[in-house]
């Protein structure tokens, strides 16, 4: 049986984590701090559960292994592995300086797949700011020298960040969330991070956690690159408003706001993730209605054809192109 999966999320409790997520997002849970929920994950390291319909409990990658591509599609069939990971993020103080590696590189050396990534902000403290890439070339051996004096951020481009605001991190990047950002982030399925440069922080273990250095300097990208083109236009209809946010090789991006009823179908392409960031909505499917509310996640089968959304509220949606 196809339908509306409502999902719940494995959530991550990394030390820069803040507890917006607990109590703005609907995340239950007795950490005492969240950083990441998981909202679409397929990932060994924490997969979502179906928590609706005839399927409610199971695994979603154990429910597709069942269903196949009828559930992926056929875009998301030509992976070896599920292709998205998608997060709510809430970063209470800096991420680590950090990259990713490409996919032929992961893959080689990791056994997973890269991670290029994709981040829109959905709410941010007034002064909060990014890294994002280089100011000007440099060469692994600037790279090494300064992570060595910890100078590396002088020549990091450091970015101002605003509710809405939009950035698409390929692998290479050099990059990291600052503190006071709550966001969406859509990315391959993958969890391979190298560290390059971390304020001096201890983990919960009281020790430095562990930098990453040479394969860094293997994958990083030196010479400045421009965001590519965004998608600022919304297209508005009488009862909601539709903006694309990113359209990359691996994954395409919309921003909903809605105020009324909006149709929608998957076309036996790309399933939709829905990730729900404010108001209070309704799903109304073939055999049943479902109600969303902030931080809730629905995963809506390649294979499942029309539904309907009603209420008001904002969400993104996600699918493989």
């Amino acid at each position: 049986m196809l339908y509306p999966m409502k999902l719940k999320a494995p959530l991550k409790d990394y030390i820069w984590g803040g507890t917006k997520l607990k109590t703005a997002y609907n995340k239950e849970t007795n950490l005492p701090s969240v950083a990441e929920s998981w909202e679409l994950s397929c990932h060994p390291a924490g997969c979502s559960v179906i928590t609706n319909g005839p399927f409610a409990g199971m695994e979603l990658d154990k429910y597709i292994a069942i269903k196949g591509e009828r559930i992926i599609g056929a875009h998301a069939a030509r992976y070896s592995f599920f292709p998205l990971l998608i997060k709510l993020i809430d970063s209470a103080s800096d991420l680590s300086l950090q990259v990713h590696p490409d996919t032929e590189y992961a893959l080689r050396v990791e056994g997973q797949y890269g991670k290029t990534e994709f981040w829109y902000i959905v709410e941010c403290e007034p002064e909060a700011s990014l890294v994002c890439g280089f100011t000007r070339p440099v060469t692994k051996e600037e790279v090494r020298a300064r992570i060595a004096d910890q100078t590396l951020l002088e020549v990091c481009r450091r970015v101002p960040v605003h509710p809405g605001d939009v950035f698409y991190i390929p692998a290479g990047i050099i990059h990291s969330i600052g503190g006071g950002i709550t966001l969406v982030e859509v990315q391959q399925t993958s969890d391979v991070t190298y560290r390059v440069y971390d304020y001096g922080r201890l983990g919960r273990d009281g020790k430095p956690r562990p930098l990453h250095i040479e394969k860094a300097l293997d994958v990083l990208t030196l010479t400045p690159q421009p965001q590519p083109q965004l998608f600022p236009a919304m297209t508005f209809f009488a009862e909601y408003e539709a903006r694309m946010l990113v359209a990359s090789e691996y994954f395409t991006v919309y921003h909903f706001c809605l105020h009324g009823r909006c149709a929608m179908k998957t076309d036996r392409q790309s399933f939709h993730s829905l990730v729900v960031l404010d108001g209070l909505l309704e799903v109304e499917y073939r055999s049943g209605v479902d109600h969303l509310e902030k931080g809730d996640s629905l995963f809506v089968p390649a294979d499942y054809g029309p539904y309907w959304l009603r209420g008001t509220g904002s969400f993104v949606l996600s699918m493989v192109p």
